[in-house]
């Protein structure tokens, strides 16, 4: 191997493997770094891993037998752990039907999903399915699918054909109330394939809530030669991660065919919506104000830019006075121990979180993170000047003002409508109904247009402390 002439390459472990029991579609680094480490806490559930869309995790990890080191990262200490429960990874696009027929193997009870916001295929602002998606569009006409609902319908059709009962669908994707909005689109999808087969899955398969933590920044190069140095062998897919993990489960389905997660520190509760507000608007609408406002003054990670004393002070008003007032904090919790713990998190610079990472699909995470506590503070009349600069932020970022930025998003597009006229561009924004509902657009027009102005013509500094003061 070019460059490592002393190294080998990373190989299993020796120990028996597990039985594949799962098939977990979106094999990104999360998935690899949290629910992975569970199952091999766990032990007894093997999972075949599918990418819905690039070969290249698997070309790199199928040369080691599926096998990989998670790397916890602490301020100045690394510890590493071979993760051995995938078995087998699949690239949907190369052979949908490999991965149809996986997910028809009875042996198989659990299929989950990590494929981000975008991979729904919903419409962010409703939750409803979107039918103009273009993955959508194909699976609707063509007879193998390419989208994470239509592989799950396809495969539950075939299924039920041929009298095998329903797996439980797992997201594990940081959505609110992800259970229902796969169920939703999976029953919206499948009532245009057969009306009884939506029937079926409506009356015999469960779709359970879940709330996922971890950082998981992405690896890098300098990241595989570090682990290499480490671990005597060349790891081609490592995965880089913080020492917290946390993971919620609505215990509405827990039976004999869903792995025992409470036995390695899994939380099956009654209710995960009070857990996942937390996360979804404390640590993840907080982490989208770094990543906007941090990345417009320069910063480039979570832990520089939380470090800023100004950007601290930011963060902490936002939890105190904005957004937590709209959490209602699962019992037994203590928000303001909560925040602290996030801030320590945050500022962990053993982890190099990039702020382009978590800026990525804004459109689909801005309803969730900043526009429904926004909602709810300006129903009860309350201020959320801190919040609505977040967006304004976020519009200078997707718009192209902000100098060359290179943007992701499903609508980029549309987004970059820059204007020589400030409220030109916001306006252009505000239509997008995909993000902004018609009455929410209207009440935020004028202080995002303030916002925005300020943020061309004062900077971002001006625009915080104006919030602070």
């Amino acid at each position: 191997m070019a460059g490592l002439p002393d190294r080998r390459r990373l190989v299993p472990s020796g120990a028996a493997r597990p039985t594949t029991r799962i098939v977990h579609l979106g094999l990104g680094a999360f998935f690899r770094a949290h629910v992975a480490s569970y199952l091999q806490d766990l032990g007894g559930w093997g999972v075949i891993a599918v990418s819905l869309r690039s070969p290249d995790v698997r070309e790199k990890l199928k040369p080691q037998d599926c096998v990989y080191t998670a790397a916890e990262l602490a301020e100045g200490t690394i510890k590493t752990r071979l993760i051995e429960v995938v078995r087998d990874v699949l690239v949907a696009p190369k052979d949908q039907q490999a991965v149809i027929d996986a997910m028809c193997d009875p042996t198989i009870s659990l299929v989950s999903l990590t494929v981000t916001e975008k991979g729904y295929c919903h419409d962010p602002a409703t939750g409803e399915l979107n039918w103009d998606n273009p993955d959508i569009v194909h699976d609707l006409t063509h007879d193998l699918p390419r989208s994470a609902p239509g592989f799950i319908v396809h495969a539950l059709q075939s299924r039920r054909a041929a009298g095998v009962p329903p797996f439980t669908v797992l997201s594990c994707d940081n959505l609110s109330d992800n259970g229902a909005l796969i169920r939703r689109v999976t029953l919206a999808f499948a009532e245009q394939v057969d009306p009884a087969l939506a029937n079926w899955i409506s009356e015999t398969c469960a779709f359970p809530a879940t709330m996922v933590d971890r950082i998981v920044p992405a690896t890098t190069d300098v990241d595989v030669a570090t682990v290499t140095g480490l671990i005597g062998s060349h790891d081609a897919a490592p995965v880089m991660h913080e020492p917290f993990r946390q993971w919620v489960i609505a215990d509405c389905f827990h039976n004999e065919t869903f792995p025992p997660l409470d036995q390695v520190g899994v939380q099956f509760v009654s209710d995960v919506a009070p857990f996942e507000d937390m996360k979804l608007r404390m640590l993840n609408g907080t982490h989208s104000a770094l990543a906007y406002l941090g990345y417009l003054v320069g910063h480039r990670t979570v832990a520089e830019a939380v470090t800023d004393p100004l950007f601290a002070d930011f963060v902490r008003h936002l939890w105190t006075h904005e957004i937590g007032p709209t959490v209602a904090a699962p019992e037994g919790t203590d928000l303001s121990a909560y925040a602290e713990t996030l801030m320590s998190r945050f500022a962990n610079r053993g982890v190099a979180h990039s702020l382009g990472q978590i800026a990525m699909d804004g459109s689909q995470k801005l309803p969730q993170r900043f526009l429904a506590p926004i909602k709810e503070r300006l129903r009860e009349n309350q201020r959320c000047d801190g919040l609505i600069l977040c967006v304004a932020a976020w519009m200078v970022y997707v718009s192209g003002q902000a100098g060359k930025i290179d943007v992701r998003d499903p609508l980029a597009e549309r987004l970059s409508l820059a204007s020589a006229d400030p409220e030109k561009s916001v306006d252009n924004i505000l239509a997008l109904r995909e993000i902004f509902e018609p009455a929410l657009a209207e009440k935020l027009k004028v202080p995002l247009n303030q916002y925005y102005a300020d943020l061309q013509q004062h900077g971002v500094r001006d625009c915080i402390r104006k919030v602070l003061s």
